[in-house]
C-alpha cells in the first residue's frame, strides 16, 4: 500500500487497524503520523510482527486478559457495533480519516461481512478504507472514482453497496459498462479483469465496493 501518498491526501496520517481475524501477514510500518489501533486480540499480531501498537479496543473477550497497556478503551460485551468499528470510530476522533484493516476477514463470516459494510459506511461519510483480506483488497467508493494504472493483471469485482448504485462506467477492463445501474440483489459486476490498460470505476449516484488484487492497493 502506497501509505505515502495517503499521508498527502489528508496531510495527517494513516490509521492501521489490525482486528483478530485470519493474519495473512503484517508488512507495513507506520510513520511517527500515523496511529496504529488494535482491535481486541489484534494486539498478539501486532506484538508478533514487532509492529508498535498506539491503542487497543474491544471487549477482551478474544484477547482474554486485560493488557498492561497504557491506552485501552474496553467495551462492554453487549453493545451495538464490533470492535473492528469502535476501533475505526476511535481513529476517527482523533482525526483521522483513511484507514487500512488488516486481519479482519477470514473466521466469523458475519464479522467479515460488517466490516464490508464499515468499509461502505467510510466512503459514504467521506472517509477511504481498505480492507485487505489474503490476497485481495476491499475498497469503496461513492459518487465518485477509482483508477487504476496501465500494467495490472487479475480480478476485479464491483458490487453495489446500500442499495442502487446508478451512472457507473468502467473503462479499461475487459467488461466495460456506460451509464449503468448496479443493483444490491445482482452480481453484475463479479469477475472483472485487468486488461493492462489504464482503468476506471465510477459511479454518479450510490455507493460501489470494489475488490481487486492487494498488491495493487494504491488509492
Amino acid at each position: 500500500m502506497d501509505t505515502d501518498k495517503l499521508r498527502k491526501m489528508n496531510g495527517k496520517g494513516v490509521c492501521y487497524i489490525v482486528g483478530a481475524g485470519d493474519n495473512y501477514g503484517l508488512t507495513f510500518r507506520p510513520g511517527p503520523e500515523d496511529l496504529v489501533i488494535a482491535a481486541d486480540a489484534g494486539l498478539r499480531y501486532l506484538e508478533e510482527a514487532g509492529i508498535r501498537c498506539d491503542r487497543v479496543v474491544g471487549d477482551l473477550d478474544s484477547l482474554r486478559y486485560m493488557p498492561d497497556f497504557p491506552r485501552v478503551l474496553r467495551l462492554p460485551e453487549e453493545k451495538d457495533v464490533t470492535d473492528t468499528w469502535a476501533a475505526v470510530a476511535e481513529g476517527i476522533v482523533a482525526g483521522y480519516d483513511r484507514f487500512l484493516l488488516y486481519c479482519a476477514t477470514g473466521g466469523r463470516i458475519d464479522h467479515t461481512i460488517a466490516n464490508i459494510q464499515l468499509i461502505a459506511h467510510l466512503a459514504e461519510n467521506g472517509r477511504v478504507g481498505v480492507l485487505f483480506d489474503r490476497d485481495t483488497a476491499v475498497t469503496s467508493v461513492r459518487n465518485g472514482a477509482l483508477t487504476f494504472p496501465a500494467g495490472l493483471s487479475g480480478y476485479v469485482s464491483v458490487f453495489a453497496a446500500g442499495g442502487p448504485a446508478k451512472r457507473v462506467s468502467i473503462r479499461g477492463l475487459k467488461y466495460e459498462l456506460a451509464d449503468a445501474t448496479l443493483t444490491t440483489d445482482y452480481p453484475l459486476g463479479v469477475s472483472n479483469e485487468f486488461t493492462g490498460s489504464e482503468s476506471m470505476i465510477a459511479v454518479g449516484q450510490g455507493t460501489l465496493i470494489v475488490t481487486f488484487p492487494s498488491k495493487y492497493a494504491v488509492l
